[in-house]
């Protein structure tokens, strides 16, 4: 297969919800990656992407729904939105910047392993410490445990297993983070996009999901850093947040869980509703 580097610069499109200045940052580094059609989504304050952009906003394609569309809805109008010299897609949170090389890596990645429609990068915290930001796809069993104590017990068996990045056949992987990875436009196209039903969270990890059972790979360029300042967009609205989290958790549950293991489905809810009773709980104790 030939090789896509040097022929065409692939397309970043971010989704922007009142993340500040560290949008300037994002986008600034995939500039200085040689990224030249850029588009961001304004899901948040009327002007707030422009004004975080500063003299960037020349360099960038602006839309604003003029309403928060949700993350999935905001990538999916502006891949639509694309020209058509791109041929893979960016798809990065405005909290994110990427390395020297990072997309490169990616983009040989994905010339090297022609199956494969998706890959993510290898993603550090502001802090340097690696995210789990590649993962296996939950059974309900894990998916219970990793709720219950993920978050008193981190290293408990169900969070490890959730978290691990056991390899596929083709040398891919179940789902990566969509915080930032690259996807051919092709392949996007033919998923549909991401599955607007979900708000925000796990539309990632529905998307892989689809992408396996339509027959396309999903991998990883371990060499390709991006650092990802998580939770800014956030921390204004926990409460609203924590409800997304965990209703589209439940509801990837319900659309990917088969057989006789459906009659779990309503025990995943109960657990659920447990861990959000108690995030919720949690963060109302934090803000006192």
């Amino acid at each position: 297969m030939g090789s896509l580097l040097g022929a065409t610069s692939p397309a970043a499109v971010v989704v922007d919800y009142n993340v500040g200045p560290v949008l300037h940052g994002c986008i600034r580094s995939l500039l200085d990656e040689g990224v030249e059609e850029i588009i961001v989504v304004e899901n948040g304050d009327p002007g707030s992407a422009a004004s975080a952009l500063g003299e960037l906003a020349e360099r960038v394609t602006l839309i604003v729904p003029g309403e928060n569309l949700g993350f999935g809805a905001g990538v999916n109008r502006a891949v639509a939105a694309l020209s058509d010299r791109a041929h893979e897609v960016i798809v990065a949170n405005p909290d994110t910047e990427v390395h020297a090389g990072a997309i490169a890596a990616m983009r040989e990645a994905l010339d090297d392993h022609p199956s494969w429609a998706i890959v993510g990068p290898t993603i550090l915290t502001a802090d340097g410490e690696r995210y789990p930001s590649v993962r296996r796809f939950p059974s309900p069993i894990i998916a219970a445990g990793h709720a219950l104590l993920g978050r008193i017990a981190p290293d408990n068996p169900f969070t490890r297993r959730y978290r691990s990045t056991g390899e596929r056949p083709d040398g891919g992987v179940d789902w990566v983070s969509g915080a930032f990875f690259v996807i051919r436009r092709a392949a996007f196209e033919r998923l549909g996009g991401f599955d607007e039903a979900y708000f925000m969270f796990a539309e990632d990890m529905d998307l892989c999901w689809r992408a396996h059972h339509a027959g396309l790979g999903v991998g990883v360029a371990p060499v390709a850093i991006v650092t990802h300042v998580e939770g800014v967009s956030r921390a204004a609205h926990p409460y609203r947040m924590l409800v997304a989290h965990h209703r589209s958790a439940f509801r990837f549950a319900v659309a990917t869980t088969q057989g006789p293991s459906r009659v779990l489905l309503p025990v995943g809810a109960l657990v659920l509703a447990v861990r959000l009773f108690g995030s919720l709980l949690g963060v109302a104790l934090r803000s006192r």
